[in-house]
């Protein structure tokens, strides 16, 4: 790794905010040293366990709204009894409702408190995050260093590989919210994203990865939410090419706990356990998920006294007997889902895909493991997971990202464009038939609406630099003071490859975000219609998207005294 370029010392904390667990890590960036990533290991109500890397995603609220416990130390019998004697309203699998709307993962998700968003939970979870980092950094390293350097610090968020703009709208203002920038403005330059499975693949790389140049592999990382696959390719200059549009499954963990918990509940309805399923299912979370390796062995959960027995359920001394095969269906869903996004994957991909590198805090499940190795061998691909903490593998890879930056082109997973007024053609069929629809504008064209103007085709590979213009043209009567622009842009998700109209497969069509600019009024052109002979005014200008980078970036341009001008431009997106 080379020394750090920067002209200032510099703290980078990377908040891995997990369904299930979080983790912190961080770098400090010395100019003209390598830099060393590193972990935060000890975290409040956590002292005794000897240095985990991970921490609950939990938070408990009072009646009042005030966040009453977190992390680790809201999972201790002591806070649990508390939270039971005062009504205290718990909060986890939280993350899981930032997820697009026709994510179908918000079914069977734990309430969220009363009078509480999922921006204002995530922004009080982010707050913990950041004083729990601080309180680990003093530690280590003196406080002088954390004070030093309060107001020179950044911050890598990930995100699962199917958030886009919205969600990372959602993040900022979370994180405004729990106190890591405290504005818009510093939001939009202390803070930069970076998706769970481009984080892994950082991670991959620190830890050994030997890919030959031009060779393809795909990362899976299998959280506690959503499983995230990723699929890249080295080329000869040591960077990574994506080479597949990523993919993001609701089928973490959580789900195979769902599923125990749905089963229980249907073994136990009508005998005197009906009531402790949930005790019983956290249980089988907790220590039964984790241990089990093998279909054909019975598997046990530990959740009462000697006292508890009925042979006819299978409960003795405590424990619930269940049969391996029954254990194995609930991580099957799972386990069928990776192994068929894989070999769609390999199918859509820029070039051959010959291993898979298993990450994240599901990946260390022996079964899961065992399983696709199994299957993915039977298609000839290599398959293995880091020997090392595979629960750190995102946070310790978004500050790997931010240092190394190792991935240069990415993949559009869906269709990018624009509804605009074309020319009519009375000679096209599909414009006659829309005629009744056609205008004149103040230039004395007939338009006809309703087009669809594809701006970025799906499964393109687009680096980094590359640009995407998008010209309009808007007729004034009279010249404005000053013009506001605003361009909406629209995604296209149904199987149409080249959608032209946007009355065709019209419930496929989604506003992505909202371009909006101000240009000078002295870039607007005086005309006159050659119909009419009336006076107007025209005003040419190009909106510029950046699609490449891990989040979208806007500019518009204009020409004034024949040369290209540009400006800024905010992105709006529509809330979830």
């Amino acid at each position: 790794m080379p020394p750090y370029t920067g002209t200032q010392r510099k703290l980078v904390l990377a908040f891995d905010l997990g369904t299930t667990f979080s983790g912190i890590s961080y770098s400090i960036l010395d100019p003209g040293e390598i830099p060393v990533i590193r972990g935060v290991n000890k975290y409040p109500g956590q002292e005794h366990a000897g240095g985990d890397s991970k921490i609950p995603t939990v938070l408990y609220y009072n009646m009042n709204g005030q966040v009453c416990a977190a992390g680790a130390a809201a999972t201790c019998e002591e806070i649990k009894d508390k939270a039971l004697e005062k009504g205290w309203r718990k909060a986890e699998w939280f993350k899981m409702y930032m997820c697009p709307n026709n994510s179908a993962a918000r079914h069977d998700l734990p309430p969220l408190p009363p009078n509480k968003t999922v921006v204002d939970v995530m922004g009080d979870y982010m707050r913990y995050l950041r004083d729990c980092a601080e309180k680990y950094i003093q530690g280590t390293h003196g406080a002088s260093l954390w004070l030093s350097l309060e107001n020179n610090m950044d911050f890598v968020l990930s995100h699962p590989n199917g958030w886009e703009g919205a969600q990372q709208e959602q993040m900022r203002r979370a994180a405004i919210l729990g106190g890591l920038v405290s504005n818009q403005r510093d939001a939009g330059t202390r803070i930069r994203f970076v998706t769970e499975g481009e984080a892994s693949l950082h991670f991959c790389i620190r830890n050994g990865l030997f890919v030959q140049p031009g060779t393809g592999v795909l990362v899976v990382d299998a959280g506690g939410g959503t499983i995230d696959l990723s699929a890249y390719s080295k080329e000869s200059n040591s960077q990574f090419e994506e080479t597949a549009p990523p993919q993001c499954h609701m089928m973490g963990s959580i789900f195979v706990t769902q599923n125990a918990r749905t089963f229980i509940r249907e073994l136990l309805e009508e005998s005197k356990y009906a009531d402790d399923v949930d005790h019983i299912a956290e249980c089988f979370d907790k220590s039964t998920k984790l241990r089990f390796k093998d279909a054909n062995e019975l598997a046990f959960i530990k959740f009462g006294s000697h006292r508890d027995r009925d042979t006819d359920l299978g409960i003795r001394a405590g424990q619930l007997q269940l049969k391996g095969t029954d254990v194995a269906s609930f991580f099957d869903p799972s386990v069928q889902c990776i192994i068929q996004a894989i070999t769609d994957m390999r199918r859509v991909a820029f070039k051959p895909i010959s291993c898979v590198f298993l990450v994240g805090g599901f990946g260390t499940s022996d079964y899961l493991f065992s399983k696709l190795k199994y299957s993915l061998g039977k298609l000839q691909l290599d398959f293995c997971r880091p020997d090392t903490y595979l629960n750190k593998a995102v946070a310790d890879g978004a500050i790997s990202f931010y240092i190394d930056h190792f991935v240069s082109v990415r993949v559009s997973r869906r269709i990018y464009g624009c509804f605009c007024n074309i020319q009519y053609n009375p000679d096209d069929a599909e414009h006659v038939r829309r005629a009744s629809r056609k205008f004149v504008n103040l230039a004395g064209h007939t338009r006809l609406p309703g087009g669809f103007d594809v701006i970025l085709p799906k499964n393109e590979q687009i680096s980094e630099k590359k640009e995407f213009r998008n010209s309009y043209i808007q007729y004034f009567e009279r010249p404005p003071p000053h013009f506001a622009i605003s361009a909406q842009v629209l995604c296209y998700q149904g199987n149409n490859s080249s959608p032209q109209w946007g009355d065709v497969d019209s419930d496929n069509y989604s506003v992505f975000c909202t371009v909006t600019a101000t240009i000078p009024n002295i870039c607007a052109v005086n005309q006159m219609a050659p119909r009419t002979w009336k006076t107007y005014y025209s005003l040419s200008y190009d909106v510029i998207l950046a699609f490449g980078l891990t989040e979208l970036q806007a500019q518009v341009a204009w020409k004034e005294n024949g040369k290209e001008k540009r400006g800024p431009a905010q992105i709006m997106y529509n809330d979830i």
